[in-house]
């Protein structure tokens, strides 16, 4: 039986290429079992392509074969490689950096260099800018078949020799931890760093304490705060920002305090509506009075006109005005320079 083969890259779904890989590898056995890790890598960002890779490849069984294409180098001298991890899946990629997380993390057994003379899609000698379809693709389909062994994909190249992106350890110095954070997950905002348990451990604390969490960019504090330890998100209020354990047993941040939920506009709703009361509906009328004299009612009256419009002035311009700054100062940027 064919072992599972499975496909990441950065194309995307809008158009024809991942399907003209699919199309390839059914060429070489129609029977083969494809499936997609994922094809929404941002364009050329061969860190994520790595990130995703360690974040998935030991749930599969031994065998299985991974394509991953995430190629800003293609039709370049850079190598085209087949690797073997400890655990037994197969991985093929350019050798670009791809394969960081998997040399570091788990560790690669055996590599070698596709020959591209023989293992190439026929008739496909004058493409230089897909080698996703023409040359990775087809070269799994026929390891994942059993069409060739792992042997005979190409040379063996020293595995210290392949590519690897830089990397910074985290450290444990004097009861804290410098760490960096590896990859965003956007949809459910949070931030993953490369931080380890048995690191994290040494600093002894417990679920339901307190850590302070520190985030710096470019030398300068982008975030600051004490966040609750949980064991999962449901141990939080809804919106709350924690430290937990994430799937690759790496500690990630959860964060939303930097977007302006419905809680906060509550909260300055009932400021406008106090402040302007005071100060239009008290303050300004006794003033008034004391300075220019008149009617008290007539004052209290206009002031109470005025109280209200400015009410609706600062709820309707300032909400939108506070959630755009509030979105763009959890993204990093600076307010006070800007």
């Amino acid at each position: 039986m064919s072992k599972p083969l499975i496909l990441q890259t950065d194309f995307g779904l809008a158009d024809g290429a991942v399907s003209a890989m699919y199309g390839v590898a059914y060429s070489v056995d129609e029977n083969l079992r494809i499936f997609d890790l994922t094809h929404d890598i941002q364009p050329y960002n061969v860190w994520d392509a790595s990130y995703r890779l360690i974040q998935t490849v030991n749930y599969w069984k031994e065998g299985s074969v991974f394509v991953s294409v995430v190629d800003p180098g293609v039709g370049s001298a850079r190598r085209s490689i087949a690797v073997k991890i400890k655990g037994g899946q197969y991985v093929i990629t350019p050798d670009n950096g791809t394969l960081t997380h998997l040399k570091k993390i788990i560790g690669i057994e055996e590599a070698r260099e596709i020959d591209e003379t023989v293992h190439r899609l026929p008739n496909s000698g004058e493409s230089y800018t897909f080698h996703g379809r023409d040359i990775y693709a087809y070269t799994s389909a026929k390891l994942a078949s059993g069409l060739i062994t792992f042997e005979e994909i190409g040379p063996k190249v020293d595995v210290i020799s392949i590519v690897e992106l830089p990397t910074v350890d985290p450290v444990f110095d004097q009861d804290i931890i410098h760490g960096v954070i590896d990859v965003l997950d956007i949809r459910f905002g949070s931030l993953w760093t490369n931080i380890p348990r048995k690191l994290f451990k040494q600093l002894r604390v417990s679920f339901g304490e307190r850590v302070e969490i520190c985030i710096e960019h470019e030398h300068r504090i982008v975030y600051k705060n004490v966040l609750v330890y949980a064991k999962s998100f449901a141990d939080v209020s809804t919106g709350e920002t924690l430290l937990f354990v994430g799937a690759l047993s790496l500690y990630g941040v959860n964060i939303e305090e930097g977007i302006f939920k419905i809680k906060h506009m509550i909260i300055y709703s009932i400021l406008c509506v106090i402040g302007c009361g005071v100060s239009f509906g008290l303050i300004t009328p006794i003033f008034t009075y004391l300075w220019y004299g008149g009617e008290l009612t007539i004052t209290m009256l206009q002031s109470a006109v005025g109280s209200v419009s400015n009410c609706i002035v600062l709820l309707v311009a300032g909400i939108p005005v506070l959630k755009v700054l509030a979105n763009r100062n959890s993204r990093g940027h600076n307010l006070t320079e800007e």
